[in-house]
């Protein structure tokens, strides 16, 4: 009997099927079982050169350690780059400043904000690194620090209740009156909140035309009614009821307020020219 060929094609399927003999059946059953044996090698022999890196010795002829050592010599190489590069990111810095009016009331809310935030923060980095002067606390001392920034917080008295240039100035008037009349009181991180509604409430109710109601303030402050009304009384106490700055003072700490933050100058005041005085000297001939 001739061995079995895989290549030569099978019958037809009209052709009669041959007489098998009975000693023909264990040949065939060797012959036949090596057959599902042999496709499943088939297809891990095709795919191995596609999963193989063949390629990879021709591109890349470095040993793995060395592979290693060129990647972590590229990622430090990146990040020397980034660092060379950074001074590029700090073009804001370099900017030229931004100039303010000349007069404090044309100033815009937002740069008044910031200009008065910028100095409580100095005081506050200076203030809670000393001790305190006395044991006693004040009314305005907060069991823990509040979750919001002083920066934040004066952006939400100015926006809600509506605080003016003049206005915030006066709050800055207020924390020197305070300090001198009450040497109790500091400004520092658990003090600045409750004095900033607190200042706020008193400026917009004894400067400003119009004004809120306390239940509005406390909502905006975050305090309740009854504890502003504590505050304000005991601020007015303090002062002794004197809550009117003159226009000099305030321009005084507009123009300090100015000087001392990054980022900020006041219009050159202008001078009358030569020219103006000669033309006034011919009309009077």
């Amino acid at each position: 009997m001739e061995p079995f060929d895989p290549t030569v094609p099978l019958r037809a399927a009209d052709a009669p099927a041959p007489r098998k003999p009975p000693s023909t059946a264990a040949a065939e059953k060797v012959t036949v079982q090596p057959l599902p044996p042999s496709k499943a090698p088939e297809a891990p022999v095709e795919r191995t050169p596609e999963i193989a890196p063949s390629h990879k010795p021709s591109t890349n002829p470095l040993s793995p350690a060395k592979r290693r050592s060129s990647q972590d010599h590229g990622i430090i190489s990146a990040v020397e780059a980034s660092q060379s590069s950074s001074p590029k990111r700090t073009r804001p810095n370099t900017s030229p400043p931004k100039v303010l009016p000349l007069r404090y009331e044309l100033c815009d809310v937002e740069d008044m904000v910031i200009l008065i935030a910028n100095m409580i923060g100095e005081l506050i980095e200076t203030n809670d690194s000393l001790a305190m002067k006395s044991g006693n606390l004040t009314r305005f001392h907060s069991r823990t620090a509040p979750g919001i920034s002083v920066l934040d917080y004066l952006q939400r008295l100015a926006k809600h209740a509506t605080l003016t240039p003049p206005l915030l100035l006066s709050m800055v008037y207020y924390i020197d009156r305070l300090c001198a009349l009450y040497p109790d009181f500091t400004i520092n991180t658990l003090t600045v909140h409750r004095f900033l509604i607190t200042a706020a409430t008193v400026a917009g109710k004894g400067l400003s035309d119009s004004f809120w109601n306390n239940s509005f303030y406390a909502r905006v402050g975050g305090v309740k009614v009854a504890e502003l009304k504590l505050l304000e009384l005991e601020f007015l106490y303090r002062v002794d009821w004197r809550i009117v700055p003159i226009p000099e003072v305030l321009e005084a700490y507009y123009k300090g307020l100015v000087e001392r933050c990054d980022g900020y100058t006041i219009q050159e005041e202008v001078k009358p020219s030569s020219l103006e005085g000669d033309e006034t000297d011919e009309i009077d001939d």
